[in-house]
């Protein structure tokens, strides 16, 4: 088993875990951002945290009221000209606690003296060291390239905080059915690989000889490319699936939301052109079986992951996760499945998804 592979099937437990363990430092961190009474959270992230970052902003300005702007880091770093932070709450989201930029927003922030927050995997880290509070993610090491445990366990951190900071009785609720709508997505990996093979064009038998290192046939022309489409709080899915496709497959794929996606780039779709729809039970429902017919007109190859027992609209090919979760809950198991569906169709090309060509663990920016 890859070690991606069995770091994706540890999420149930990393959740159960989180839940357990976070809620002494939640409160402190959430009462803190209370008392300041920011105009706004700040959130710098870089690579999957900047997705959670994305997952962030729709998450406190609909359920907290407060504006969420995402920093620009290189602001800090390359161009030495912060902005004004002293009304603000900054929050910074690292899952090796290691990229100098989103460090030193952090420390310029505490220099200025705004309420700083880290969310982290590494509690020993210099982003740890520099901010007031510390939310350890407390999901084990992960050895893969690809982000799973790390990543989910920092959507669920960020929800906590929200909660933590606007306490509500049926979100409470829902929180400790996640690690249980995690574990029923992990029984849907069959689905997903035929899923993959939809978005790969139908070829590439796994295992196949091929001219790749490593076994398995080049990818076809289709599958070269790929649109990943979401919207709400599942933007940051779409983010998140595109960028593990890219990672695990070296396959072109761009995430958007459905609204930006039809103000330009369906230009690009006509047939047999791949692309992975993100549609949750909510007030963007509409729009995704909206796209999805659109798509379907266009003779696109359509893949729909969705949470309805009767969902899908008009897709080729429908995968339910039945997450029982209320949608701001739902990018978390459906990340799981985008880990999943990256996975397969990365063994299908024959590539090793543990060690991603030109990538390393943890990326250093500045």
């Amino acid at each position: 088993m890859s070690e991606f592979r069995a770091e994706v099937r540890e999420q149930p437990e990393a959740a159960a875990r989180l839940l357990a363990a976070a809620p002494g430092a939640l409160r402190r961190a959430a009462a803190a951002l209370r008392r300041h009474r920011p105009a706004g959270m700040v959130i710098a992230a870089r690579g999957s945290s900047d997705h959670a970052a994305t997952y962030a902003k729709y998450l406190f300005e609909i359920r907290n009221s407060v504006p969420v702007a995402l920093a620009a880091p290189s602001a800090f770093t390359l161009y030495r000209r912060p902005p004004a932070l002293r009304r603000f709450g900054v929050l910074a989201i690292s899952q090796s606690g290691s990229s100098e930029d989103v460090v030193e927003v952090v420390a310029e922030a505490r220099r200025q003296g705004a309420p700083t927050v880290a969310i982290t995997n590494d509690p020993d880290s210099r982003l740890a060291a520099e901010a007031e509070h510390v939310l350890d993610l407390a999901a084990g090491r992960e050895r893969s390239v690809p982000a799973s445990k790390t990543y989910t366990s920092s959507l669920l951190m960020l929800v906590m905080l929200s909660q933590a900071m606007h306490p509500d009785l049926e979100l409470a609720a829902a929180l400790n059915d996640v690690p249980a709508a995690i574990d029923r997505v992990l029984h849907l990996e069959p689905q997903l690989d035929e899923a993959g093979l939809v978005l790969q064009g139908g070829a590439d038998d796994p295992g196949s000889p091929g001219q790749r290192p490593g076994g398995g046939t080049p990818p076809s022309e289709k599958a070269q490319r790929l649109a990943v489409l979401g919207r709400g709080f599942n933007l940051a899915t779409a983010q998140e699936v595109a960028l593990k496709v890219m990672e695990t497959c070296s396959v072109v794929a761009e995430s958007r939301t459905v609204a930006d996606f039809l103000h330009g780039p369906i230009a690009v779709v006509g047939p047999g052109f791949p692309v992975l729809l993100i549609e949750a039970a909510g007030p963007t429902l509409g729009d995704m079986r909206a796209l999805a017919a659109r798509l379907t007109e266009l003779g696109a190859g359509v893949v729909t992951l969705t949470d309805g027992a009767r969902g899908g609209g008009k897709a080729d090919t429908v995968v339910r996760v039945l997450t029982g979760l209320p949608e701001i809950l739902t990018p978390i198991p459906f990340a799981v499945a985008g880990q999943l569906l990256a996975l397969r169709m990365a063994l299908r090309l024959g590539v090793d998804p543990d060690r991603p060509r030109g990538l390393r663990k943890v990326t250093v920016t500045r």
